[in-house]
């Protein structure tokens, strides 16, 4: 399976690495200049040590293979998700290579799975989920369960995490089924 992971400038880039470490198959890596900023910020890791985990082009390279519906792909994940990315998307702006991605996925009828990390929500960002939803996108915030008493940090990451997965149809042991 060939996947495409974003990473924008939203809180919460842990999210999105620990993703990249855990999604099996190929991965097409794209992070916005903002994004790199922010991965930098919260977890010391540079540009360089996230293409380890795939391909990694330019959010300016238009011309990358994750711009065309011809490039297969089996899904999206914008992992963190900003405000701002997901407005672009809900209004038809593609003018990245991560919007432009997540155009293609919706106009392909592929999975696009947005892991919003924002709080609260001001009705216009509820409106561009919804209407993104109805699109077909999976809306999934970073929203951590505490079902089984995570003890730490990188539990509640890979709560979210393996949600993801879940959406993906891949199989993980990130944590504990309620049963």
């Amino acid at each position: 399976m060939r996947y495409v992971v974003a990473i924008t400038g939203a809180s919460g880039s842990c999210y999105g690495l620990r993703l990249l470490e855990t999604l099996p198959g190929e991965k097409e890596i794209i992070v916005s200049e903002v994004g790199q900023q922010v991965v930098e910020y919260e977890t010391g890791v540079t540009a360089e040590e996230i293409s380890a985990f795939g391909t990694l082009y330019r959010d300016d390279d238009l011309f990358a293979p994750p711009a065309s519906g011809t490039h297969q792909t089996a899904a999206m994940i914008i992992c963190p998700c900003s405000q701002s990315t997901i407005a672009k998307i809900a209004n038809g702006i593609a003018d990245s290579l991560i919007t432009r991605a997540a155009s293609v996925a919706l106009k392909e009828q592929r999975k696009l799975i947005l892991v919003t990390r924002e709080t609260p929500l001001s009705i216009i960002m509820l409106e561009n989920e919804l209407k993104l939803a109805k699109a077909g996108a999976v809306i999934l915030p970073a929203s951590p369960g505490f079902y089984k008493e995570q003890k730490s940090v990188g539990q509640l990451v890979d709560f979210v995490v393996g949600k993801i997965l879940d959406q993906l149809g891949e199989p993980h042991q990130l944590f504990a089924r309620w049963e």
